[in-house]
């Protein structure tokens, strides 16, 4: 005797089975995440600018001590010989280099100046912050001196105190960009976006079409005897 109620409907059956089941799913749909947001790059700007006023501050206040002191003296040795202080006047890039080119160098910092300028709107990395305030600092910290010392605008030279053995004059503005410079490699290297997102892993090899499956052959028992036709 049937013990289910009258009336009462059969679920749908699933597909290869005997029993009842939910109705079969249609085709799965991937869907795109919504964008997350990250804040306001308020916080971020802040800290590059106090980064790069830290820099470009510190910068000003030795190379105005040094010209002070240094002009017209002869270099101070310090820590054995490991460190001197002499003063030098560099119309090149950072350590010295491209002396005849100082406006090209000048246009080149203005270039590099502008350009974090411009970023800070998509800014949302505190590692970048730091980045680009070391950046900005120190360029911005040797183009005041390509635009306000002698011997003419745009053609000044930077002031360069620091020297290492076997290591060419320098000044503070000069490591800060080398400091900023080795941090956004190493930020690009890793993934990092100046938004705070990460890069996509992109894979090694792109995936190759499949290749069909050789089914193995069963290899006869040597005590099975052949058969002969």
């Amino acid at each position: 005797m049937s013990t289910g109620t009258p009336g009462e409907a059969a679920g749908p059956e699933q597909p290869g089975g005997t029993g009842p089941g939910p109705a079969a799913a249609g085709p799965r749909q991937d869907v795109a995440p919504p964008p997350v947001s990250r804040g306001s790059a308020r916080p971020y700007v802040i800290t590059l600018l106090g980064v790069a006023v830290f820099v470009l501050t510190a910068d000003a206040v030795s190379k105005a001590i040094v010209v002070s002191r240094l002009a017209g003296h002869p270099p101070i040795r310090l820590l054995g010989g490991l460190l001197t202080l002499r003063l030098l006047r560099n119309s090149g890039a950072a350590f010295s280099i491209g002396t005849s080119m100082t406006i090209v160098f000048t246009a080149i910092a203005v270039g590099v100046i502008i350009f974090i300028l411009r970023s800070v709107r998509r800014l949302r990395s505190l590692r970048w912050a730091v980045t680009l305030g070391l950046l900005l600092g120190g360029a911005t910290g040797n183009l005041a001196d390509r635009l306000f010392r002698s011997p003419a605008p745009l053609r000044g030279s930077v002031v360069d105190w620091i020297e290492l053995p076997h290591w060419p004059v320098f000044n503070l503005a000069d490591s800060a960009i080398v400091c900023g410079g080795v941090l956004a490699v190493l930020l690009a290297l890793i993934g990092l976006r100046m938004d705070g997102g990460r890069e996509a892993a992109r894979p090694a090899t792109p995936p190759g079409p499949a290749q069909p499956e050789i089914p193995a052959q069963r290899e006869r028992p040597a005590s099975e005897p052949s058969q002969t036709g």
